[in-house]
Protein backbone atom coordinates (compact mmCIF):
# COMPACT_ATOMS: atom_id res chain seq x y z
CA UNK A 1 0.00 0.00 0.00
CA UNK A 2 1.52 3.49 -0.89
CA UNK A 3 1.73 6.13 2.22
CA UNK A 4 0.08 9.42 2.04
CA UNK A 5 2.61 11.56 3.06
CA UNK A 6 1.58 15.04 4.28
CA UNK A 7 1.99 17.94 2.28
CA UNK A 8 2.02 20.39 5.52
CA UNK A 9 5.19 21.41 6.86
CA UNK A 10 6.08 20.57 10.34
CA UNK A 11 6.56 22.98 13.70
CA UNK A 12 7.89 23.17 16.55
CA UNK A 13 6.64 25.72 19.03
CA UNK A 14 9.39 26.34 21.95
CA UNK A 15 7.27 27.58 25.41
CA UNK A 16 4.03 27.78 26.46
CA UNK A 17 3.44 30.65 28.12
CA UNK A 18 1.31 33.17 26.59
CA UNK A 19 3.49 33.68 23.42
CA UNK A 20 3.27 30.02 22.76
CA UNK A 21 -0.60 29.84 23.35
CA UNK A 22 -1.22 32.36 20.86
CA UNK A 23 0.35 30.83 18.30
CA UNK A 24 -0.64 27.26 18.46
CA UNK A 25 -3.98 29.04 18.14
CA UNK A 26 -2.99 30.74 15.37
CA UNK A 27 -1.77 27.07 13.51
CA UNK A 28 -4.44 25.07 13.97
CA UNK A 29 -6.79 24.68 11.05
CA UNK A 30 -3.42 25.70 9.08
CA UNK A 31 -3.09 23.19 6.11
CA UNK A 32 0.56 24.20 5.01
CA UNK A 33 2.13 23.25 8.74
CA UNK A 34 1.46 20.81 11.03
CA UNK A 35 2.77 21.82 15.03
CA UNK A 36 4.71 18.35 15.73
CA UNK A 37 4.86 18.94 19.46
CA UNK A 38 5.10 21.79 22.38
CA UNK A 39 8.00 22.46 24.61
CA UNK A 40 7.26 23.89 28.08
CA UNK A 41 9.28 22.64 31.72
CA UNK A 42 6.13 24.17 33.33
CA UNK A 43 3.85 21.64 33.63
CA UNK A 44 0.77 23.70 33.81
CA UNK A 45 1.90 26.07 30.89
CA UNK A 46 -1.84 27.03 29.05
CA UNK A 47 -0.12 25.99 25.54
CA UNK A 48 0.63 22.35 26.73
CA UNK A 49 -3.13 21.96 28.08
CA UNK A 50 -4.25 23.37 24.94
CA UNK A 51 -1.51 20.51 22.62
CA UNK A 52 -2.89 17.58 24.61
CA UNK A 53 -6.62 18.43 24.18
CA UNK A 54 -5.92 18.44 20.34
CA UNK A 55 -3.61 14.95 20.97
CA UNK A 56 -0.11 17.45 19.85
CA UNK A 57 2.87 16.00 21.61
CA UNK A 58 4.03 17.85 24.60
CA UNK A 59 7.65 18.16 26.34
CA UNK A 60 9.09 19.45 29.82
CA UNK A 61 12.42 19.72 27.91
CA UNK A 62 13.15 21.69 24.66
CA UNK A 63 16.42 19.59 24.25
CA UNK A 64 13.97 15.99 24.30
CA UNK A 65 11.75 17.99 22.03
CA UNK A 66 13.90 18.71 19.62
CA UNK A 67 15.51 15.48 18.89
CA UNK A 68 11.88 13.74 18.87
CA UNK A 69 10.80 16.25 16.32
CA UNK A 70 13.42 16.59 14.04
CA UNK A 71 13.45 17.48 10.90
CA UNK A 72 11.50 20.26 11.25
CA UNK A 73 11.28 24.57 12.10
CA UNK A 74 11.31 25.53 15.71
CA UNK A 75 9.61 28.64 16.80
CA UNK A 76 11.53 29.67 20.25
CA UNK A 77 8.72 31.77 21.80
CA UNK A 78 10.64 32.17 25.39
CA UNK A 79 12.85 34.75 26.67
CA UNK A 80 15.67 32.31 26.87
CA UNK A 81 18.43 32.67 23.70
CA UNK A 82 20.43 29.79 24.77
CA UNK A 83 17.07 27.66 23.46
CA UNK A 84 17.88 28.90 19.86
CA UNK A 85 21.37 28.41 20.35
CA UNK A 86 20.79 24.73 21.54
CA UNK A 87 18.09 24.12 18.56
CA UNK A 88 20.42 25.56 16.16
CA UNK A 89 22.85 22.73 16.98
CA UNK A 90 20.44 20.22 16.81
CA UNK A 91 18.09 20.70 13.84
CA UNK A 92 20.35 23.63 11.97
CA UNK A 93 20.12 27.52 12.33
CA UNK A 94 18.18 27.72 9.39
CA UNK A 95 15.37 25.58 11.00
CA UNK A 96 15.13 27.74 14.35
CA UNK A 97 13.08 30.72 14.10
CA UNK A 98 13.25 33.36 18.02
CA UNK A 99 13.42 36.39 19.20
CA UNK A 100 11.79 39.06 16.90
CA UNK A 101 11.42 37.19 13.58
CA UNK A 102 9.16 34.73 15.62
CA UNK A 103 6.86 37.78 16.58
CA UNK A 104 7.20 39.39 12.64
CA UNK A 105 5.73 36.05 11.44
CA UNK A 106 3.39 35.59 14.05
CA UNK A 107 2.30 39.13 13.02
CA UNK A 108 2.37 38.17 9.44
CA UNK A 109 0.37 34.98 9.69
CA UNK A 110 -2.31 36.49 12.18
CA UNK A 111 -3.00 39.69 9.28
CA UNK A 112 -2.99 36.92 6.69
CA UNK A 113 -5.60 34.68 8.63
CA UNK A 114 -7.48 37.91 9.38
CA UNK A 115 -7.48 38.84 5.91
CA UNK A 116 -8.25 35.45 4.71
CA UNK A 117 -11.49 35.51 7.36
CA UNK A 118 -12.72 38.79 5.98
CA UNK A 119 -12.50 37.33 1.94
CA UNK A 120 -14.26 34.48 3.63
CA UNK A 121 -16.98 36.63 5.49
CA UNK A 122 -17.62 38.78 2.34
CA UNK A 123 -17.55 36.21 -0.20
CA UNK A 124 -20.17 34.48 2.11
CA UNK A 125 -22.29 37.79 2.68
CA UNK A 126 -21.52 38.10 -1.32
CA UNK A 127 -23.17 34.79 -1.90
CA UNK A 128 -25.90 35.14 0.49
CA UNK A 129 -26.92 38.35 -1.35
CA UNK A 130 -26.80 36.80 -4.85
CA UNK A 131 -28.71 33.62 -3.54
CA UNK A 132 -31.65 35.95 -1.97
CA UNK A 133 -31.78 38.65 -4.01
CA UNK A 134 -35.60 39.39 -5.92
CA UNK A 135 -33.61 39.54 -9.45
CA UNK A 136 -32.35 36.81 -11.51
CA UNK A 137 -28.38 36.99 -11.17
CA UNK A 138 -27.09 35.49 -14.29
CA UNK A 139 -22.92 34.99 -15.25
CA UNK A 140 -21.70 33.89 -18.85
CA UNK A 141 -18.47 34.34 -20.24
CA UNK A 142 -17.55 35.86 -23.45
CA UNK A 143 -18.40 32.59 -25.42
CA UNK A 144 -21.95 32.84 -23.67
CA UNK A 145 -21.80 29.91 -21.77
CA UNK A 146 -23.55 30.28 -18.22
CA UNK A 147 -21.23 30.08 -15.21
CA UNK A 148 -23.70 31.52 -12.55
CA UNK A 149 -27.25 31.10 -12.19
CA UNK A 150 -29.33 32.34 -9.22
CA UNK A 151 -32.37 31.27 -7.66
CA UNK A 152 -34.33 34.22 -8.96
CA UNK A 153 -33.03 33.39 -12.17
CA UNK A 154 -34.56 29.57 -11.76
CA UNK A 155 -38.37 31.26 -10.76
CA UNK A 156 -38.14 33.57 -13.75
CA UNK A 157 -36.99 30.83 -16.54
CA UNK A 158 -38.12 27.84 -14.57
CA UNK A 159 -34.89 26.05 -14.99
CA UNK A 160 -32.76 24.74 -12.23
CA UNK A 161 -29.08 25.05 -12.03
CA UNK A 162 -28.20 22.09 -13.18
CA UNK A 163 -29.78 22.24 -16.37
CA UNK A 164 -28.26 25.58 -17.53
CA UNK A 165 -24.71 25.27 -15.92
CA UNK A 166 -22.37 25.20 -18.87
CA UNK A 167 -25.02 25.69 -21.45
CA UNK A 168 -24.97 28.53 -23.70
CA UNK A 169 -27.40 32.06 -22.59
CA UNK A 170 -29.35 31.91 -25.96
CA UNK A 171 -31.20 28.68 -24.68
CA UNK A 172 -33.25 31.56 -22.56
CA UNK A 173 -33.94 34.27 -26.00
CA UNK A 174 -36.67 34.41 -27.92
CA UNK A 175 -35.79 35.19 -31.46
CA UNK A 176 -34.35 37.17 -33.21
CA UNK A 177 -32.04 37.69 -29.93
CA UNK A 178 -31.84 33.64 -30.36
CA UNK A 179 -29.70 33.40 -33.53
CA UNK A 180 -27.68 36.75 -33.17
CA UNK A 181 -26.79 36.42 -29.55
CA UNK A 182 -23.32 34.85 -30.36
CA UNK A 183 -22.36 37.26 -33.09
CA UNK A 184 -23.45 40.44 -30.29
CA UNK A 185 -20.98 38.82 -27.95
CA UNK A 186 -18.21 38.27 -30.58
CA UNK A 187 -19.12 41.87 -32.01
CA UNK A 188 -18.42 43.77 -28.59
CA UNK A 189 -15.39 41.68 -27.58
CA UNK A 190 -13.70 42.39 -31.56
CA UNK A 191 -14.95 46.47 -31.35
CA UNK A 192 -16.01 47.33 -27.71
CA UNK A 193 -19.09 48.93 -29.67
CA UNK A 194 -21.60 48.74 -26.78
CA UNK A 195 -25.02 48.09 -27.86
CA UNK A 196 -26.57 46.03 -24.53
CA UNK A 197 -23.69 46.16 -21.81
CA UNK A 198 -24.26 49.10 -19.71
CA UNK A 199 -27.72 49.78 -21.27
CA UNK A 200 -30.82 49.25 -19.60
CA UNK A 201 -33.30 47.74 -21.95
CA UNK A 202 -36.63 45.41 -22.34
CA UNK A 203 -36.20 41.93 -23.63
CA UNK A 204 -38.29 38.53 -24.31
CA UNK A 205 -36.89 35.68 -22.95
CA UNK A 206 -38.54 31.69 -22.93
CA UNK A 207 -39.68 30.07 -19.85
CA UNK A 208 -38.81 26.67 -20.05
CA UNK A 209 -42.38 25.70 -20.71
CA UNK A 210 -42.36 27.50 -24.34
CA UNK A 211 -43.96 30.81 -22.63
CA UNK A 212 -42.68 34.19 -23.31
CA UNK A 213 -41.18 36.45 -20.61
CA UNK A 214 -40.93 39.91 -20.76
CA UNK A 215 -37.99 41.22 -18.91
CA UNK A 216 -35.75 44.12 -17.92
CA UNK A 217 -32.45 43.27 -18.75
CA UNK A 218 -29.03 45.43 -17.76
CA UNK A 219 -25.42 44.01 -18.78
CA UNK A 220 -22.27 44.55 -17.14
CA UNK A 221 -18.67 43.38 -18.01
CA UNK A 222 -16.35 42.07 -15.33
CA UNK A 223 -13.08 40.26 -15.16
CA UNK A 224 -11.52 37.77 -13.17
CA UNK A 225 -7.88 37.18 -13.60
CA UNK A 226 -7.11 37.16 -17.45
CA UNK A 227 -11.14 35.85 -17.99
CA UNK A 228 -14.06 38.61 -19.19
CA UNK A 229 -17.56 37.63 -17.99
CA UNK A 230 -20.82 39.23 -18.01
CA UNK A 231 -23.26 39.75 -15.43
CA UNK A 232 -27.14 40.28 -16.62
CA UNK A 233 -29.57 41.49 -13.95
CA UNK A 234 -32.89 40.12 -15.06
CA UNK A 235 -36.43 40.86 -13.90
CA UNK A 236 -39.37 39.34 -14.66
CA UNK A 237 -41.39 42.69 -15.60
CA UNK A 238 -44.66 39.73 -17.36
CA UNK A 239 -47.04 41.09 -15.10
CA UNK A 240 -46.36 44.78 -15.54
CA UNK A 241 -46.67 44.69 -19.40
CA UNK A 242 -49.91 42.83 -18.96
CA UNK A 243 -50.92 45.49 -17.05
CA UNK A 244 -50.15 47.42 -19.62
CA UNK A 245 -51.45 46.22 -22.04
CA UNK A 246 -54.93 45.63 -19.98
CA UNK A 247 -54.83 49.96 -19.50
CA UNK A 248 -54.09 50.15 -23.58
CA UNK A 249 -57.22 48.10 -24.25
CA UNK A 250 -59.61 50.01 -21.79
CA UNK A 251 -58.17 53.48 -23.09
CA UNK A 252 -58.07 52.42 -26.98
CA UNK A 253 -60.52 49.71 -27.24
CA UNK A 254 -64.12 49.31 -26.94
CA UNK A 255 -65.17 46.94 -23.43
CA UNK A 256 -68.20 45.32 -26.00
CA UNK A 257 -67.00 44.36 -29.12
CA UNK A 258 -63.06 44.76 -28.75
CA UNK A 259 -62.94 46.98 -31.79
CA UNK A 260 -61.03 50.44 -31.48
CA UNK A 261 -62.97 53.31 -30.25
CA UNK A 262 -63.11 56.77 -31.27
CA UNK A 263 -59.65 57.78 -29.65
CA UNK A 264 -57.62 55.11 -31.69
CA UNK A 265 -59.93 55.58 -34.91
CA UNK A 266 -58.85 59.33 -34.96
CA UNK A 267 -55.13 58.19 -34.21
CA UNK A 268 -55.43 55.54 -37.05
CA UNK A 269 -57.32 57.70 -39.28
CA UNK A 270 -55.11 60.74 -39.01
CA UNK A 271 -51.85 58.49 -40.05
CA UNK A 272 -53.97 57.21 -43.06
CA UNK A 273 -54.25 60.59 -44.44
CA UNK A 274 -50.66 60.93 -44.24
CA UNK A 275 -49.45 58.22 -45.75
CA UNK A 276 -51.98 58.93 -48.68
CA UNK A 277 -50.67 62.35 -48.85
CA UNK A 278 -47.10 61.05 -48.89
CA UNK A 279 -47.95 58.25 -51.73
CA UNK A 280 -50.40 60.27 -53.37
CA UNK A 281 -53.17 57.21 -52.79
CA UNK A 282 -56.84 57.53 -51.77
CA UNK A 283 -58.65 56.42 -49.38
CA UNK A 284 -62.66 56.27 -47.76
CA UNK A 285 -64.18 56.70 -44.63
CA UNK A 286 -67.63 54.88 -44.05
CA UNK A 287 -69.83 55.85 -41.38
CA UNK A 288 -72.69 52.89 -40.45
CA UNK A 289 -75.71 53.22 -38.84
CA UNK A 290 -77.40 49.78 -37.65
CA UNK A 291 -80.69 49.58 -38.74
CA UNK A 292 -83.48 47.60 -36.59
CA UNK A 293 -80.64 47.69 -33.75
CA UNK A 294 -82.99 50.01 -30.98
CA UNK A 295 -85.98 47.59 -31.26
CA UNK A 296 -83.98 44.16 -30.83
CA UNK A 297 -82.44 45.72 -27.81
CA UNK A 298 -85.97 47.43 -26.42
CA UNK A 299 -87.23 43.84 -26.77
CA UNK A 300 -84.46 40.83 -25.38
CA UNK A 301 -83.20 43.49 -23.26
CA UNK A 302 -79.52 45.37 -22.95
CA UNK A 303 -77.29 41.84 -22.37
CA UNK A 304 -79.23 40.50 -25.79
CA UNK A 305 -77.99 44.01 -27.24
CA UNK A 306 -74.23 43.95 -26.56
CA UNK A 307 -74.45 40.18 -27.72
CA UNK A 308 -75.50 41.74 -30.97
CA UNK A 309 -72.99 44.46 -31.35
CA UNK A 310 -70.22 41.80 -30.34
CA UNK A 311 -71.57 39.62 -33.43
CA UNK A 312 -71.96 42.73 -35.38
CA UNK A 313 -68.24 43.74 -35.05
CA UNK A 314 -67.35 40.02 -36.07
CA UNK A 315 -68.87 40.35 -39.37
CA UNK A 316 -67.92 43.76 -40.00
CA UNK A 317 -64.34 42.44 -39.43
CA UNK A 318 -64.27 39.88 -42.07
CA UNK A 319 -65.74 42.44 -44.07
CA UNK A 320 -62.24 44.04 -44.58
CA UNK A 321 -59.12 43.82 -45.22
CA UNK A 322 -56.06 43.62 -42.18
CA UNK A 323 -54.91 46.87 -43.12
CA UNK A 324 -58.08 48.90 -42.84
CA UNK A 325 -59.81 49.97 -39.29
CA UNK A 326 -63.15 49.64 -38.27
CA UNK A 327 -64.20 51.27 -34.56
CA UNK A 328 -67.51 51.55 -33.14
CA UNK A 329 -67.68 54.95 -32.30
CA UNK A 330 -70.56 54.66 -29.53
CA UNK A 331 -74.48 53.10 -29.58
CA UNK A 332 -74.26 51.20 -32.92
CA UNK A 333 -72.50 53.42 -34.64
CA UNK A 334 -69.31 52.44 -36.46
CA UNK A 335 -66.59 54.24 -38.90
CA UNK A 336 -64.48 52.72 -41.13
CA UNK A 337 -61.00 53.96 -42.72
CA UNK A 338 -60.27 51.70 -45.86
CA UNK A 339 -56.51 52.45 -47.07
CA UNK A 340 -55.16 53.00 -51.00
CA UNK A 341 -58.56 53.31 -52.27
CA UNK A 342 -57.93 52.64 -55.92
CA UNK A 343 -61.27 53.47 -57.25
CA UNK A 344 -65.06 53.84 -55.54
CA UNK A 345 -65.99 50.82 -58.17
CA UNK A 346 -63.90 48.91 -55.10
CA UNK A 347 -65.02 50.93 -52.32
CA UNK A 348 -68.40 50.16 -53.69
CA UNK A 349 -67.28 46.56 -53.05
CA UNK A 350 -66.63 46.95 -49.66
CA UNK A 351 -69.98 48.84 -48.84
CA UNK A 352 -72.13 45.95 -50.15
CA UNK A 353 -70.15 43.41 -48.60
CA UNK A 354 -71.13 45.13 -45.37
CA UNK A 355 -74.48 45.16 -45.50
CA UNK A 356 -74.98 41.66 -47.17
CA UNK A 357 -73.68 40.22 -43.78
CA UNK A 358 -75.72 42.43 -41.87
CA UNK A 359 -78.46 41.07 -43.58
CA UNK A 360 -77.69 37.78 -42.28
CA UNK A 361 -80.23 36.79 -39.48
CA UNK A 362 -78.61 36.84 -35.98
CA UNK A 363 -79.39 34.29 -33.60
CA UNK A 364 -79.74 35.67 -29.49
CA UNK A 365 -80.53 33.14 -27.16
CA UNK A 366 -82.42 30.67 -29.82
CA UNK A 367 -84.01 33.46 -30.98
CA UNK A 368 -83.47 35.05 -34.39
CA UNK A 369 -83.06 38.66 -35.13
CA UNK A 370 -82.62 40.59 -38.17
CA UNK A 371 -80.80 43.82 -38.80
CA UNK A 372 -79.42 45.76 -41.21
CA UNK A 373 -77.44 48.99 -41.64
CA UNK A 374 -76.93 51.89 -43.75
CA UNK A 375 -73.78 53.49 -45.00
CA UNK A 376 -72.16 57.16 -46.07
CA UNK A 377 -68.51 57.24 -48.01
CA UNK A 378 -66.23 59.83 -48.26
CA UNK A 379 -63.50 60.36 -50.03
CA UNK A 380 -59.18 61.26 -49.47
CA UNK A 381 -58.92 63.75 -51.23
CA UNK A 382 -61.41 64.01 -53.43
CA UNK A 383 -64.57 65.53 -51.04
CA UNK A 384 -61.60 66.99 -48.74
CA UNK A 385 -58.66 66.72 -46.95
CA UNK A 386 -59.74 67.34 -43.22
CA UNK A 387 -60.08 64.72 -41.23
CA UNK A 388 -63.36 66.13 -39.16
CA UNK A 389 -64.39 67.22 -42.36
CA UNK A 390 -64.62 63.57 -44.16
CA UNK A 391 -66.18 62.44 -41.15
CA UNK A 392 -69.36 64.70 -41.50
CA UNK A 393 -69.29 64.14 -45.22
CA UNK A 394 -69.52 60.47 -44.65
CA UNK A 395 -72.34 61.22 -41.79
CA UNK A 396 -74.13 63.41 -43.96
CA UNK A 397 -74.47 60.94 -47.06
CA UNK A 398 -75.13 58.12 -43.98
CA UNK A 399 -77.98 59.45 -43.10
CA UNK A 400 -79.15 60.37 -46.89
CA UNK A 401 -78.70 56.69 -47.74
CA UNK A 402 -80.75 55.80 -44.40
CA UNK A 403 -84.07 58.22 -45.27
CA UNK A 404 -83.60 56.89 -48.94
CA UNK A 405 -84.75 53.42 -47.31
CA UNK A 406 -82.00 52.05 -45.09
CA UNK A 407 -80.32 48.92 -46.09
CA UNK A 408 -78.12 50.71 -48.87
CA UNK A 409 -74.84 52.77 -48.95
CA UNK A 410 -73.95 56.24 -50.69
CA UNK A 411 -71.07 58.56 -51.46
CA UNK A 412 -71.06 61.68 -50.49
CA UNK A 413 -72.20 64.46 -52.94
CA UNK A 414 -71.67 68.52 -53.02
CA UNK A 415 -75.43 68.48 -52.91
CA UNK A 416 -75.85 66.54 -49.63
CA UNK A 417 -74.16 69.58 -48.14
CA UNK A 418 -76.20 71.98 -49.46
CA UNK A 419 -79.60 70.44 -48.03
Amino acid sequence: MTQIVSAAHPVLILGGGRGGTAFLELLQGEKLVRVVGVSDPNPVAPALAMARAVNIPVFDSAETALHACKPCTAFNLTADESISELAAHIIGPCSIVGGSEAHLIWKIVSQLRETRDELQASRLLTEAIVRHAMEGIILINTRGIIKAFNPAAERIFGYSLDEVIEQNISMLMAEPDRTEHDHYLHRYMTTKQAHVVGIEREVVGLHKNGEPRYLSLSVNEMTSGNEHFFVGIVGDISERKRNEEAITKLAHFDANTGLPNRTLFFDRFQCAIAQARRSGQQLAVMFLDLDGFKAVNDTLGHVAGDALLTEVAARLLKSIRAVDTVARFGGDEFAFVLNNATSEANIALVANRVITSLAEPFMLDGVSCQIGGSLGIAMFPQDHESMDTLINQADTAMYVAKKGGKNHYRFFTADMSAA
